[in-house]
């Protein structure tokens, strides 16, 4: 672009010219990628294969220098290439709006000027009377305010209200026509100029450091070059993603884009990609991969207690993923907002016949306890599944926020929940690459409540064929088959010494409150030898009344005698401390419900 942009520029400029300017930036990139993987695969693995010498690992570290050559010039040409598409992007529309104030000009037989200002033909107009009288033509300016300022009054005090009155300046009505054809030519011209100043900066921002080396320094520069296209090619990038779609749509959109689009998402725009419903979980992966570091740079700005504690949480997680895990692990979601978002699998959900979403509840949030033990949960469910399928995958869905204290009590954060798992799960049916896979919905603790609340929406859980509650208070319903997969295929652990499948209702429970929150409420309960099958969110699961299947749980410790408290309530998927429950619940995600130990109803 030139250093001053007129309306002729912005009519006759060919934004094709960009787009096939990225196309060669991004021939070299791929090239760049193409040889840096050559360097890794062929010379540097070859030479670590034959070679055992010092001559040989200073070799290596020449050869590991120009692999991140090879890196940076891969990453910066693509971002160039992202910059140069985006800005034949945004200037698509300024200059349709140009063209179209043009346009109208010539039909309305205006002359637009090389500075922008429009000349209007004088014309002949009636005044009140009847007579005809000849209204001058003249010259107005655009003005890229709004609203536009009325014309104002002439040296006569003549008045557009009444042309050619009592010895008033007639008014030509092309006047109108023509301020609006000159506010729309600046409008256009000035967006075109505020556009064409912010690619500048950023493609000025895209240079090289001199030399060979690739320094810690230029990594970082490499993270603030992306973040700075992120910023400039939002709306570019954006446009196009289907976040008001369903996610069988969404996949049919990623699915049509090239190898080049998905990658320029992955690599630019991580966050628009990473959690979204529909997108195949190896492409989430990489995307949440990617977004992780600019969250955790983005929280460590920030400073707070909330702060501290998810940025804790997020480092573990990046941990995590740089080592070696059983099942492997997929990032299907991560964010900071409410409580802290991650949803996280243990095998690909896209290609294991046998797939489960877990719910966590009480108190879970995105903090350490959450990666050492709720995350661990999931990992156990799918290494038991494997043992029985190997083609089990199982997942943890930290997607909504769960409650964190006496909101526990409240049905409110289950009613939120529920959609957003519903939609996950309508995704996890979108991207599974087998015919007919079976999918179990698990909730434990509150997350119980809100699998049931999911189940009870119109249609049901997408895709789902078995539901597993555990450690569960009530899912606000009476009946198993309420929950839409039919009472053969409801499946309820619950022990006897857990306190949470215990809570009475909420009449019942008043003075178990007051007595000391959920321990007070069994303690209540016991009190007055209130014994029935209702607990605080509708019937007990684990009632005959309800009419779900039972398996058999280790009883676990008792809360006041043997000073278990919720210990009860916290080992049902722990192979350690309840090996046939954990065994049940990977009977029944790998497929084969036949096969669990069963209990006798409550």
């Amino acid at each position: 672009m030139t250093a001053t942009l007129t309306w002729k520029l912005l009519r006759d400029l060919k934004t094709s010219e960009f787009t096939e300017a990225g196309d060669k930036w991004h021939e070299v990139s791929g090239r760049s990628d193409s040889d840096r993987v050559r360097v890794d695969r062929a010379m540097s693995a070859k030479l670590r294969e034959t070679q055992e010498s010092d001559s040989a690992e200073a070799a290596l570290g020449r050869l590991q220098r120009l692999s991140r050559n090879f890196q940076y010039l891969h990453t910066e040409c693509a971002l160039v290439r992202t910059a140069l598409n985006g800005l034949a992007s945004d200037l698509a529309e300024p200059q349709n709006q140009l063209k179209q104030a043009l346009a109208d000009a010539a039909a309305l037989n205006l002359t637009v000027h090389e500075d922008g200002s429009v000349s209007y033909p004088a014309t002949e107009v009636e005044d009140l009377t009847g007579a005809k009288k000849q209204a001058p033509g003249s010259t107005v300016r655009g003005s890229s305010r709004l609203p536009l300022e009325p014309p104002a009054l002439g040296s006569q005090g003549q008045s557009p209200l009444y042309p050619g009155y009592s010895g008033f300046k007639p008014l030509n009505p092309n006047a109108a026509k023509a301020q609006d054809v000159a506010d729309r030519v600046a409008r256009a011209l000035r967006s075109a100029q505020e556009i064409d100043a912010r690619y500048a900066k950023t493609l000025g921002g895209l240079k090289a450091e001199k030399g060979l080396d690739v320094t810690e320094a230029t990594l970082r520069d490499v993270f603030q070059d992306t973040s700075d296209v992120r910023s400039t090619a939002g709306t570019y990038l954006a446009e196009g993603v289907p976040q008001d779609k369903s996610p069988a749509e969404r996949k049919q959109w990623w699915d049509g884009l090239t190898d080049e689009q998905r990658q320029e998402y992955l690599e630019i725009a991580p966050d628009l990609i990473g959690g979204l419903d529909g997108i195949p979980a190896v492409s989430r992966d990489e995307a949440n991969r990617n977004y992780l570091p600019v969250l955790i740079d983005d929280l460590a700005r920030h400073g707070g207690d909330d702060a501290e504690t998810k940025l804790n949480a997020l480092r573990m997680i990046q941990d995590k993923l740089n080592e070696p895990s059983r099942p492997p692990m997929f990032l299907l979601g991560i964010g900071d907002e409410g409580n802290g978002r991650a949803i996280v699998s243990y095998g690909n959900p896209d290609t294991s016949k046998n797939v489960s979403a877990y719910v966590p509840g009480l108190s879970t949030k995105l903090n350490d306890e959450f990666v050492k033990d709720t995350m661990k949960r999931a990992q156990d469910t799918a290494k038991g599944a494997q043992r029985v399928d190997p083609s089990s995958a199982s997942i943890v869905w930290l997607g909504y926020d769960a409650p964190q204290n006496v909101d526990v009590m409240s049905k409110g954060d289950a009613q939120r929940g529920a959609p957003a798992y519903n939609q996950f799960m309508a995704g996890i049916s979108a991207t599974n690459e087998n015919q007919d896979p079976h999918i179990t919905a698990i909730g434990h603790s509150y997350g119980s409540l809100t699998v049931g609340t999911a189940a009870k929406q119109s249609g049901g859980i997408p895709g789902v064929d078995d539901v597993i509650l555990l450690g569960s208070p009530g899912v606000d319903a009476q009946k198993a088959t309420e929950l839409g997969v039919g009472k053969d295929h409801v499946f309820v652990g619950a022990a006897d010494n857990d306190p949470v499948t215990h809570l009475p209702t909420k009449d019942e429970s008043a003075l178990g409150w007051m007595l000391g929150g959920p321990v007070g409420v069994v303690v209540g309960r016991d009190l007055f030898d209130i014994d029935n099958d209702d607990v605080y969110f509708g019937k007990d699961p684990a009632s005959k009344a309800f009419g779900a299947q039972r398996f058999l749980v280790d009883d676990g410790p008792r809360m006041i005698v043997d000073g278990g408290g919720f210990d009860a309530h916290s080992q049902y998927f722990t192979p350690e401390k309840d090996r046939v429950s954990a065994d049940n619940i990977a009977t029944i995600v790998a497929g084969h419900p036949e096969n669990i130990v069963r209990e006798e109803h409550r």
